[in-house]
């Protein structure tokens, strides 16, 4: 059984604390599950030299390229272009702080194929670490997803997905903003793909401050996430043939 072709997609906006740290362990956790592999890195419109960094880890090894956000795009619009520019058989999705352990990696890839899963999301075992306000904005943003648009998911945003590309044209992803892991989610099980979820132990950036407790954020969120509700819900999920192990 050959081992899969892997894209880790991976969006910086203002990382440059991050981006050694972080290039280092990717590369080295994908160069154990396969000879095939690349690094997409979406610049969205840094203004700290992250983009330069990148660039620079491009020139020693051609398999990490850096994608440029002319202007600020922000989460939605930094990974639909991240995934655009993928060409591997699966795509990694994490951010530039590996808020989880990346030896975990092998292990998603091995799920994913042995249960002929389409999409896999992991969950955090506790996120307490960050505090009682982004611990209740994510219970609530959590069971809100799960009762506007019927998905089962424990975590809906967390940073680890790894799934098929041939997923994305099916898609139709539009969210730019951090609605796009709900998006992403909601509109694979309606269209009837098969989703697996494992936990695993969350690391809290310490480096730089999160932007997904902001008001404007919550409020664009909402406003995504009710848009989304009546396509989602009316649609009946289409049964897949399972995928080949």
């Amino acid at each position: 059984m050959s081992a899969p072709s892997i894209s880790a997609v991976i969006p910086m906006h203002n990382e440059a604390a991050y981006v050694a740290r972080c290039l280092a362990a990717v590369t080295r956790e994908l160069a154990l599950v396969t000879d095939d592999w690349e690094v997409v890195v979406v610049d969205d419109a840094s203004t700290d030299g992250t983009g330069d960094l990148v660039r620079e880890w491009g020139r020693k090894d051609p398999r990490i390229r850096c994608v440029v956000n002319s202007v600020n795009l922000t989460l939605g619009g930094t990974l639909r272009n991240g995934f655009n520019a993928a060409t591997k058989d699966l795509v990694f999705y994490t951010d530039a702080d590996l808020p989880f352990d990346l030896g975990l990696l092998a292990k998603a890839v091995r799920l994913l194929r042995f249960q002929r899963a389409d999409l896999l999301v992991a969950w955090r075992f506790s996120r307490t670490d960050e505090g009682l306000r982004r611990t209740l904005y994510s219970f609530i943003w959590n069971n809100l997803v799960r009762f506007l648009l019927r998905v089962r998911v424990r975590d809906i945003n967390f940073s680890f997905k790894l799934f098929h590309r041939d997923l994305l044209p099916h898609l139709d992803l539009k969210s730019t903003g951090s609605f796009i892991d709900a998006e992403l989610v909601s509109k694979a099980l309606h269209r009837g793909f098969h989703l697996i979820q494992f936990g695993v132990d969350y690391f809290p950036r310490n480096v730089g401050v999160s932007k997904l407790s902001s008001v404007r954020v919550i409020w664009r969120l909402l406003r995504e996430c009710f848009a989304l509700r009546s396509a989602c819900v009316a649609a009946q999920p289409r049964p897949l043939p399972p995928r080949e192990s």
